[in-house]
């Protein structure tokens, strides 16, 4: 804009105060090790969900038994909460009670329109589709938070969170209108919905209350679902087993490896912007 200077002038100074990769985080192989244990810690928990369905299927599950750890899972997620949500008061778990009362004797209401759901639809279709959406969930899950809003939280979750809930709720039901009785039906899709929405909120709280409790509880419960899924199938143990070896140990690798390929330049320079109407 100054008479006497060429458009792509800049003085010898300019680059003086130039900085590279000011705002890299620099990553511990450690630390990402540690933090990619939330991910596999996930993976065990839908993966128990599945074989819980499949024995489920096989009638090697009682409704008794699903009843039963219903009652054990709730039981457990309001033990946990209270010794480790801060901000968890009387009136809180009060209003949680009530509205799992209310959800409770709504689903069971409703557990006989889920059980002749998809009667018109073959079985074939239901698994594809029951699989396509338990991938899609785990595509889409908040690995770092709570689908539900925990207590003292201050964000709300966001549209994938939201899609990946949707997406576990349908296949529950896809698979619980697959079950002879209406009682099974009730219990299975109670105790997934459980698993789906309250899970992600206890391990969350689990984890902000004591990490090391975070690692022991991850580590039990990977050791557990290795060895379920050993007795159910062996190719699948390999698929699991790889599967965590990737997520803890190649990922993490692979991410600390591309780090020394980043290339960020800060400056004293600003976004060029226009002063003047194109069009004149």
């Amino acid at each position: 804009m100054q008479p006497g200077f060429d458009d792509n002038h800049t003085d010898d100074t300019f680059l003086q105060e130039m900085v590279m990769n000011a705002n890299v985080v620099k990553r511990d192989m450690l630390k990402v090790m540690l933090d990619s244990v939330s991910i596999s810690q996930y993976l065990c928990i839908v993966a128990l969900v599945v074989l819980v369905w499949a024995h489920t299927l096989n009638s090697t599950i009682t409704e008794n038994f699903l009843i039963i750890l219903d009652i054990t899972l709730v039981g457990s997620g309001f033990f946990i909460l209270l010794l480790t949500a801060k901000m968890l008061s009387f009136k809180l778990l009060l209003n949680y009670a009530i509205k799992i009362s209310f959800f409770t004797t709504g689903l069971y209401v409703l557990s006989p329109i889920y059980h002749t759901l998809t009667r018109s639809i073959s079985s074939d279709s239901i698994w594809a589709l029951t699989t396509s959406l338990v991938i899609l969930h785990l595509f889409l899950h908040n690995y770092s938070g709570s689908t539900i809003k925990a207590p003292g939280a201050l964000e709300n979750p966001n549209l994938t969170s939201n899609i990946s809930l949707n997406a576990s709720i349908v296949a529950s039901l896809l698979i619980a209108s697959r079950l002879p009785s209406r009682l099974l039906v009730f219990a299975i899709i109670l105790f997934s919905l459980q698993v789906f929405l309250f899970a992600p909120l206890i391990t969350y709280c689990l984890k902000k209350y004591s990490f090391r409790l975070h690692l022991l509880f991850s580590f039990v419960l990977m050791a557990l679902t290795l060895t379920c899924v050993y007795r159910l199938h062996k190719l699948l143990f390999v698929v699991l087993l790889g599967l965590l070896v990737f997520v803890n140990l190649v990922c993490p690798y692979w991410l600390i490896r591309i780090q020394e390929y980043k290339f960020e330049i800060n400056g004293p320079w600003d976004e060029a912007k226009l002063c003047f109407n194109i069009t004149d």
